[in-house]
């Protein structure tokens, strides 16, 4: 990672895990200063003891659910604490259900929508005038399941495709000042899968067939992932691009 990291604040949502666990280790190790949100402290506070002797950069938990409307003012509340500044903001927290149209709860594209769409939306505008003070940008990770057919998956594919639109429309919007991009993953192997609200017989069901349509022939890491949401945000090698939905998929989709 470039050194524009070290002394940079970048918030971090869905922190506690996975892929947004994966950036917030690769931006603290680089020497930022991560503001990083999740429900579960437990694991924030752990994730932050990590790098407090570290000398590197910071971990500052956030204990929040990104979908209740006062967790953006809170947020910023809590940069204004440290430097006033956001470089960045990562939206990894996001939200699974995986059902057949007749079988679906619709309650759950409702809940989708608020973690997966509406939260990115809140807080990019709650946090915008710090981002367009330090000419930062926006990174959001979102899914294949937005750009390719998946029967059986359709709510939150339709999620993940409002979340791609809303990236590159606001991409237009917030130019020149604001970047905002979006990172496109395929199969990864985080905890998701234990809250898909599947029994242990369709997940396993739904691993092996992901599996076998990933040409590169296994799940991605977490940090497979991260590495392309910190080169995002590295404004020295991605500064002219904005608008970009990112695949990561082993192939998937080709």
């Amino acid at each position: 990672m470039g050194s524009w990291a070290r002394g940079a604040t970048v918030a971090v949502t869905g922190a506690s895990s996975g892929i947004g666990r994966a950036v917030a280790c690769r931006l603290a190790t680089a020497g930022a200063t991560v503001l990083a949100v999740a429900r579960r402290g437990d694991e924030l506070s752990a994730l932050a003891a990590e790098f407090a002797d570290a000398g590197g950069g910071l971990v500052v938990p956030v204990v929040a659910d990104v979908t209740d409307p006062a967790t953006p003012r809170r947020l910023s509340a809590v940069l204004e604490q440290h430097s006033g500044r956001l470089d960045g903001l990562v939206n990894c927290a996001g939200l699974a259900r995986f059902a057949s149209i007749d079988s679906a709860d619709l309650e759950d594209l409702d809940r989708m929508l608020a973690v997966n769409v509406r939260a990115p939306a809140a807080l990019i505008q709650v946090l915008l005038p710090a981002l367009r003070a330090a000419d930062g940008s926006v990174v959001t990770v979102t899914s294949i399941g937005g750009v390719v057919a998946m029967p059986d998956r359709a709510l939150y594919g339709a999620s993940k495709a409002a979340a791609n639109s809303l990236t590159r429309s606001l991409a237009h919007e917030l130019a020149p000042g604001v970047r905002v991009n979006a990172v496109v993953p395929g199969a990864v192997d985080t905890p998701m899968y234990a809250d898909l609200g599947l029994d242990e017989k369709d997940t396993a069901a739904l691993r092996e067939g992901l599996l076998r349509t990933t040409p590169m022939g296994r799940f991605g890491q977490p940090d497979d992932v991260a590495g392309y949401v910190c080169t995002l945000l590295d404004p020295h090698v991605s500064g002219w691009v904005t608008g970009a939905l990112v695949t990561i998929d082993g192939g998937r989709s080709a």
